[in-house]
């Protein structure tokens, strides 16, 4: 594709003037130009539908969730897949990221990283992406070749690839068995895509993750009861959780959390009549659904 194509290097004329404007019109106009971006995330939700439950399905298989981007699209992603962990329990090895240019990236910016095709497909190989894996290629552009180049290695593999672009008609949409279009069109600083572009992105990966981890029954009542309690603050919503969920004192919550070893979900089971190993049998056998565990357990 020419770069005269690609919208988000365009110039928008209705911000020639920024640096004239006084400070608040300037962000008055910014901040116009981020809730923009945000509705641009709309027309995309029914593809983010279909890619939630396809990759939802390979998850199921024991798959991963595999972030790759270069520049500001590498930073958004490895944010969204870090807090995966700390927020549903999603395990830390079932999470990967292809970055061009590698960690070193994330802080600053490395020369030609994203013109890396060969070090993209070079990372697929190192992770031994399979067909239960699930890529989410990430680009403003739609053609980065370092993401591009990912993206094809993983659909060789076999993977589900997911690409997020926001230009239509570039290889990320085409190509990806799921293309999320964002179309933010041109930038009000032309070509800072970490503007409309970068916000979009953090939507909608926010939006994908968010309900994968729900389809997976990491999610239940609106709580995240697969959360893992790494502090003091996180011990007590804990407590709050199971005490909401079992209607129950937090003395009973925080104690049915202890013989539950920390265990949320098995902590309510306990509530409800369950030893520990029952609990955690019975969340086996559906899948760490609480809402389904919940509900044979009600019939004993």
């Amino acid at each position: 594709m020419k770069t005269e194509d690609i919208k988000t290097e365009d110039w928008d004329p209705a911000f020639a003037e920024l640096d004239q404007w006084d400070t608040a019109r300037a962000l008055d106009k910014l901040h116009q130009s981020q809730v923009a971006a945000v509705t641009a995330v709309g027309p995309a939700l029914p593809h983010l539908a279909r890619a939630v439950d396809a990759a939802a399905e390979r998850l199921s298989a024991g798959g991963r969730l595999i972030y790759v981007g270069a520049g500001t699209s590498a930073r958004i992603a490895v944010q969204d897949g870090a807090e995966l962990l700390p927020t549903f329990g999603w395990p830390a090895d079932r999470v990967a990221f292809a970055i061009a240019g590698g960690e070193e990236a994330l802080l600053r910016s490395v020369e030609n990283a994203e013109d890396g095709a060969a070090s993209a497909e070079a990372r697929m190989a190192k992770l031994g992406v399979g067909v239960s894996d699930v890529i989410i290629a990430v680009a403003a552009s739609g053609e980065t070749p370092f993401t591009v180049a990912a993206l094809r290695a993983a659909k060789a593999c076999g993977a589900l690839a997911i690409g997020v672009a926001s230009n239509a008609g570039t290889t990320l949409i085409t190509e990806a068995d799921h293309g999320i279009l964002l179309a933010t069109g041109a930038e009000p600083v032309s070509g800072s895509t970490r503007m409309k572009a970068g916000t979009a992105q953090k939507v909608a990966l926010n939006l994908f993750s968010t309900m994968v981890m729900v389809r997976m029954g990491r999610v239940y009542r609106g709580l995240m009861v697969d959360m893992i309690a790494t502090n003091e603050k996180l011990r007590r919503r804990a407590v709050r959780m199971v005490a909401s969920l079992d209607g129950c004192s937090e003395a009973e919550a925080a104690g049915a959390l202890a013989a539950a070893g920390g265990d949320l979900k098995a902590a309510v089971l306990v509530r409800r009549g369950l030893d520990v190993v029952e609990a955690r049998a019975l969340l086996s056998r559906h899948g760490g659904r609480l809402r389904d565990a919940i509900a044979e357990a009600s019939k004993r």
